[in-house]
């Protein structure tokens, strides 16, 4: 049943019980008997309308942040070899990566030096500390931070593939953003924002 027809049937629901109620108070001193039957069903009819409009309130909010939780991941795209990012409703830059083989999301931050990756990430990545690199202090909206430095054999998504990239993985387990920094964009021809769109131009 689409949405107008529902409309049409609450609408018919609320009305016929309106109206047994309202006859059941008319016919009250003559058939008392018949009235409180009319009265029952009208009041039984308004309670099934509550609950008629309550359901569809519930499904079409469900419906809305589907919608919006959708909407708000908007997927990457390859125009003529440049990787076409659009901005998500949160106002940022997110790509879903491939880190060694290994599914990760991403936020692009052109304010972040270096690419960075959870703990998690890393682990699923199979990425660990590198020995000869000593560890990182960044700064982060949170505070500074400190990170062990390793290198991905490939970190891809669009037409952008970079290979044994530095990435910096935070010793604190609640830092789960990965990100998307210098190191990499600056590999690249260019990149630049135009409207809600990040372009990305890998070297040929």
């Amino acid at each position: 049943m689409n949405e107008i027809a529902l409309d049409q049937l609450l609408l018919m629901v609320v009305i016929v019980a309106v109206l047994a109620a309202a006859a059941g108070w008319m016919v009250e001193r003559d058939r008392p008997a018949l009235a409180l039957g009319l009265r029952r069903s009208g009041y039984l009819g308004m309670l099934a309308a509550g609950l008629l409009l309550v359901g569809q309130l519930a499904q079409r909010a469900e419906r809305s942040d589907a919608a919006l939780l959708l909407g708000s991941q908007p997927k990457l795209s390859v125009e003529g070899g440049e990787t076409v990012i659009p901005v998500s409703s949160d106002g940022h830059f997110w790509a879903d990566a491939r880190v060694n083989g290994a599914e990760v999301r991403f936020l692009i931050d052109t304010g972040a030096t270096t690419t960075g990756l959870s703990q998690d990430a890393a682990r699923a990545a199979g990425i660990e500390p590198d020995p000869n690199e000593m560890p990182l202090q960044l700064n982060t909206a949170n505070g500074t931070i400190t990170a062990t430095v390793g290198r991905a054999r490939t970190l891809s998504f669009g037409s952008i593939t970079a290979k044994g990239l530095a990435v910096a993985v935070p010793r604190d387990l609640d830092d789960d953003t990965n990100v998307i920094g210098m190191n990499l964009l600056s590999q690249l021809e260019s990149w630049r924002v135009e409207g809600d769109r990040l372009i990305l131009v890998p070297k040929e």
